[in-house]
């Protein structure tokens, strides 16, 4: 699939907003909002698999096969670091238990033990436990001929979705994966198959669907409204009907740091929180507090994913596709 420069965007923006929700969190200020972020991440994922099963038909295990190399390599890289970083004493707050650790690696929630959350050792990991849920549900629609795989799908997620909230006490697994989270991924596989068929707005429309979901959640930050899934996930939704829009009308101006951010997105999502809690305990020493420190920290993290994903990610995944390491940045391409 090529490249579709404001998807690269909105998951740039979205990696930055969830590092500076991170790092406002331990450094004591509240930029909440950012962990809206996720929602944004979870549309764009639904579209782009969406996309790629329209553009590059595969089977269920070749699909499977191709998210798996994608994501569980540098994951299992970073979860490592933490299980080894722990095990030598520099994180004395991190309690190892061997079924967390094994849920954590093979993608399942199980209760953490520093805390009961259903979070793996490396905490933002818990939104890839629902990417490879969504993976693999979606994998499976694949089994099944084109016209049924949409409703298949949104059976599923609906349904899921339905019997945890009625139920008086779902189990744990259930309530996780019955988090009204999973119809992001349904809205952006909708949109996927509306962006196929060239049925999205135009530049004027998008260009305002920007503005309101801008807005919106400038909103909830400025006068610190309650949020959730509802309000985040139909924002997130309008945020990226309209940056395609402009993007199907090539109206999108050219920002390549912007585009490269998109790229490392993955990675920065993934180290950012290692170098925050170094800054954080550091800045806290010197008496740095604050948006000083939150933004330190938060730049910080950012330079340490966009350094993982030159020196690990972005050669790992070429020594995947193509059998040996490369340092060198690719000629990119920009396809409507």
């Amino acid at each position: 699939m090529q490249t579709l420069q404001g998807i690269q965007y909105l998951r740039a923006v979205a990696a930055l907003a969830v590092v500076l929700f991170h790092a406002a969190e331990r450094s004591g200020v509240n930029f909440a909002i950012g962990a809206a972020g996720v929602d944004v991440f979870f549309v764009i994922s639904g579209f782009i698999m969406a996309v790629i099963s329209h553009r590059r038909p595969q089977t269920a295990g070749a699909f499977l096969k191709d998210r798996f190399l994608r994501i569980a390599p540098v994951y299992w890289i970073v979860t490592s670091v933490m299980i080894f970083g722990a095990a030598a004493g520099f994180f004395p707050n991190l309690v190892l238990d061997p079924l967390h650790v094994l849920g954590s690696y093979l993608f399942l929630p199980v209760p953490s033990p520093n805390s009961g959350a259903l979070w793996p050792v490396l905490v933002q990991g818990w939104t890839l436990n629902y990417e490879m849920f969504f993976y693999g549900s979606f994998a499976a629609t694949l089994l099944f001929p084109q016209r049924v795989r949409l409703p298949l799908l949104a059976l599923t997620f609906i349904g899921l979705v339905l019997v945890a909230g009625l139920m008086p006490a779902p189990p744990l697994w259930l309530n996780f994966y019955g988090a009204p989270l999973i119809l992001e991924f349904l809205a952006g596989v909708c949109l996927g198959r509306l962006w196929m068929r060239g049925r999205i707005p135009g530049a004027e429309t998008g260009f305002g669907l920007m503005v309101a979901a801008t807005l919106g959640f400038a909103t909830i930050f400025i006068l610190n409204l309650p949020f959730g899934t509802w309000i985040c996930g139909p924002l997130a939704l309008i945020a990226v009907i309209g940056i395609l829009s402009l993007e199907r009308e090539q109206t999108l101006p050219n920002l390549p740091l912007l585009s490269y951010l998109g790229d490392a997105s993955f990675s920065i999502y993934l180290w950012h929180t290692l170098a925050i809690s170094v800054v954080v305990k550091f800045g806290a020493l010197a008496g740095l507090g604050g948006w000083l420190l939150a933004w330190t920290a938060g730049i910080a993290g950012s330079v340490l994913g966009v350094f993982a994903y030159e020196a690990i990610e972005r050669p790992f995944q070429h020594l995947l596709k193509h059998g040996r390491l490369s340092f060198r940045l690719p000629h990119r391409q920009t396809a409507k």
